[in-house]
């Protein structure tokens, strides 16, 4: 009698648009006990904007969360999409623009897997370039000029705050989309792309490192961040890492496939080991280092969650991202003296412009130089016999 008096939990799911992709969001009254389950599955997340949890949107994600919860609640779908344009947009790029521009779109994506571009390139050049159609409408391609490159960023970029990387992004994908359409007056080689901002990486030291470790206690969760920052990996080096590519008695590990389509062995720390170990006798992944679910890559919003927690939790104030942990290897290096040249090896920069940003924020050599002021009060100490210990504290 006393269970049948108690009121059963509804969860609804529904299907939403949020961060430009097609998310399972799932809604119900406040409850632990549901709440701790699902921070158990991987690839959840907490979204403040939708108050709800959410994951990407497929029919496994959506059996899976059923299978997971059925005891304990009433399921009710809702197969309802918040804007439905931008759910479009995202899964269907063409559908957008006019057909004639449709067929362009889907060309143009060819050719740029026939250039052998990263998938993630080709997905960011054709939505670039799909964003363009549909603000061009029915505008015919062949008469595009630089000015309509140039009102489609005043129109769309400067709104939007797009930053000066994503802005030099698009400016690349219109010089492809000249060299592939070239029937458009666009003239390629007047298409500038802005300069670079000279903004300095985010570093964490030593310390801050060790903390941030401490303070994250799941075992998956450290070592995760162990292994990027020890062998100084991006975030889709370490998705993709396998088990295979690890070499434990050679201390290498084989980062295969990366920017550039190039392969490169960086060290996998003697520190790392007892860790590494210790998790992969806990949660026996099948392929890669760290998996979602069997032989699946985890996410790497995930990541980015539990990230952001263990830094408040560490009391870290910087903005704290997995690349900060990237930018925090290289530096680290080059404060304990290693030669420039190994790092850009190290972390498989093409140029070694782009590992000299670390020399910087490096503190190795800044920690030598003498503030004015330090120098002048140690000057007046060295004058004034009777007041060695002058401080800007006390009276002088």
């Amino acid at each position: 009698m006393e269970n049948e008096s108690k009121k059963p939990i509804t969860l609804l799911l529904k299907k939403v648009s949020h961060r430009k992709k097609v998310r399972l969001l799932l809604v119900f009254a406040y409850n632990d006990f549901i709440i701790a389950k699902i921070r158990n599955i991987d690839g959840y997340l907490w979204s403040k904007t939708l108050r709800g949890w959410y994951t990407d949107f497929t029919e496994e994600n959506v059996n899976f969360i059923k299978l997971t919860l059925k005891n304990d609640v009433v399921f009710k779908l809702d197969n309802s999409v918040y804007d439905n344009q931008l759910k479009d947009a995202v899964a269907h790029p063409e559908k957008l623009v006019s057909a004639e521009n449709g067929v362009v779109l889907k060309a143009y994506s060819d050719y740029l897997k026939g250039k052998c571009y990263s998938e993630s390139t080709v997905k960011t050049y054709t939505s670039f370039v799909s964003d363009f159609f549909t603000y061009l409408k029915d505008t015919p391609l062949n008469t595009l000029t630089n000015r309509d490159v140039e009102k489609f960023i005043e129109a769309v970029f400067i709104p939007r705050n797009y930053s000066i990387s994503t802005h030099r992004q698009f400016v690349s994908a219109i010089k492809l989309l000249k060299a592939f359409y070239p029937e458009c007056k666009i003239e390629e080689l007047q298409l500038q792309r802005p300069k670079k901002s000279m903004i300095l990486p985010t570093v964490l030291s030593k310390e801050e490192v060790i903390d941030l470790l401490r303070y994250t206690k799941n075992l998956k969760h450290r070592a995760i961040l162990a292994m990027i920052y020890s062998a100084g990996l991006r975030i889709s080096e370490l998705l993709s890492l396998q088990l295979a590519h690890i070499d434990v008695d050679r201390r290498q590990i084989l980062v295969k496939n990366s920017k550039g389509r190039k392969d490169r062995n960086v060290i996998l720390a003697e520190s790392i080991i007892p860790l590494m170990n210790n998790y992969l006798m806990s949660y026996h992944p099948d392929r890669y280092f760290v998996e979602g679910k069997p032989y699946q890559q985890y996410s790497a919003e995930s990541i980015r969650a539990f990230l952001h927690r263990s830094s408040k939790l560490a009391n870290i104030t910087k903005n704290v991202t997995p690349h900060t942990l990237r930018h925090s290897y290289a530096t680290h290096l080059l404060e304990n003296g290693i030669d420039l040249r190994y790092i850009q090896e190290l972390l498989g920069h093409a140029k070694p412009e782009t590992t000299m940003i670390y020399t910087h924020v490096t503190k190795k050599d800044l920690m030598k130089i003498e503030s004015p002021l330090d120098l002048a009060l140690k000057s007046m100490a060295d004058t004034d016999k009777n007041s060695k210990n002058i401080r800007l504290s006390g009276n002088y």
